[in-house]
């Protein structure tokens, strides 16, 4: 199917869209690098505590393990956002079966 019948069928309703929502998690951990980004956050939260400023390096501890959960927790609503907006986002995720397209019941 290609993206622009995709996009006609998802609105007209013609077809169910099924997400895996632990590979849509992955997918967006790696596309948004969330490891990367949240080693420097925590970092700063220890550094933060480390130096006296021990509720908000804590604060900021949190926000850095927190924050990438929240954001792999919504990561189906995501993808299925951005599959509809991107031809090439959507080949990416039906070719590894991140998103499977099926017909409505």
């Amino acid at each position: 199917m290609t993206h622009a019948e995709f996009r006609r069928a998802y609105s007209a309703g013609e077809i169910r869209v099924e997400i895996d929502p632990a590979m849509a998690g992955r997918y967006l951990s790696a596309r948004l690098l969330l490891p990367f980004v949240m080693m420097p956050v925590v970092g700063a939260g220890v550094a933060l505590a480390l130096v006296g400023w021990v509720w908000t390096g804590l604060a900021v501890i949190a926000m850095g393990i927190v924050a990438p959960r929240l954001v792999k927790r919504s990561a189906s609503r995501f993808v299925l956002t951005q599959a509809l907006e991107d031809e090439r986002i959507y080949g990416e995720v039906t070719g590894t079966n991140i998103l499977r397209v099926l017909p409505a019941p």
